[in-house]
């Protein structure tokens, strides 16, 4: 375990170090200029010379090599420099948001699986008939609705319409404590989330378990004369859960970029509404932070999901696969 555990971790630094290469490279090729979200409409009225000693200033007209040095040896400090949006080091405009996506990103990612396990073991239970193909039919639809043209439709309906809901924010003002105006807040968003992903996964497991009802040992369990609930319930199901596990490792990243969507939909000020306005008003180092965190979630959850299978299933220690 040590030894696993230390290459994992050379691993780790190597892909952030060249993630945080390409980012910095492509964030700098992208058309704009970031002094416009320095100075706002300042920088209308700056002249020429004003505007290069600005550059200067912020470190702009170095090459690519010395900013990046110099980017990178700060970091290495933990310090990750100023958004040039919010005029204030980065860590402190993460750590006034980063609560709010845990909370919507956690609160999403564990309902998605939750619910699209047992939504699968009922396909998977009335297979071919009609609630197989009704839960299909009307999963397929909402997975390909497009999740930011869902939110407005709720916001319409909702929010604006029957007034029953919140159309944006957090939590009301003064009301940053409250749980349950918090959730009263939540709704919204959560149900664009489960609904764009939801069917998606609920069908590979669904899928998965229908493979596994085929197997020698689940024909001979019905022989044995266990019911079909009980063959999914306490054999497929068990024999599927490393694959889920692993699902859920490597869907990190998708259920991350819907917590961007519902963000951006609602103005929920979480971190991924933060990365769009970062990518939006070339604020550079904050949106570094935003994609290495990103990239930093996705490999420890690959990491965990690891070990979590080598725990539920022995074999992947010694094979290092676990088979789909």
């Amino acid at each position: 375990m040590p030894k696993q555990i230390a290459k994992k971790l050379i691993w780790l630094i190597l892909e952030m170090f060249l993630l945080s290469i390409l980012v910095f490279y492509l964030a700098r090729q992208a058309p704009g200029d970031p002094l416009q979200s320095f100075y706002g409409d300042a920088m209308e009225s700056m002249t020429e010379v004003e505007r290069e000693a600005a550059r200067e200033r912020l470190g702009l007209n170095d090459g690519f090599f010395v900013q990046y040095v110099r980017w990178f040896i700060h970091a290495l400090q933990g310090d990750f420099g100023l958004s040039y949006q919010y005029k204030m080091p980065v860590l402190a405009v993460m750590k006034s948001r980063i609560g709010n996506t845990l909370l919507l990103g956690g609160i999403a990612y564990i309902l998605i699986f939750v619910l699209a396990t047992m939504l699968a073991i009922v396909c998977a239970f009335y297979e071919g008939r009609l609630p197989d193909r009704l839960i299909c039919r009307i999963g397929t639809i909402f997975y390909y609705i497009p999740g930011f043209w869902l939110g407005v439709v709720l916001v319409l309906v909702f929010s604006i319409n029957l007034r029953w809901l919140p159309s944006s924010g957090a939590y009301d003002v003064g009301m940053q404590k409250n749980l349950g105006n918090r959730i009263w807040h939540l709704i919204l968003p959560l149900t664009v989330m489960i609904a764009s992903h939801l069917w998606y996964y609920a069908c590979m497991i669904r899928n998965k378990l229908l493979d596994e009802m085929q197997k020698d040992y689940a024909l001979f369990a019905r022989a044995k004369g266990c019911s079909r609930i009980e063959i999914l319930w306490k054999h497929c199901l068990r024999n599927v859960m490393p694959a889920i596990v692993n699902l859920m490792a490597i869907s990190i990243s998708h259920i991350t970029g819907g917590t961007v969507v519902a963000e951006a939909v609602f103005n929920y000020p979480g971190v991924g509404n933060l990365a769009v306005e970062s990518a939006k008003y070339h604020d550079y180092n904050l949106l570094m932070v935003n994609v290495l965190l990103t990239g930093l979630m996705v490999f420890v959850g690959g990491f965990v999901a690891q070990i979590v299978n080598e725990k539920i299933d022995p074999r992947i220690k010694e094979t290092g696969v676990i088979k789909w």
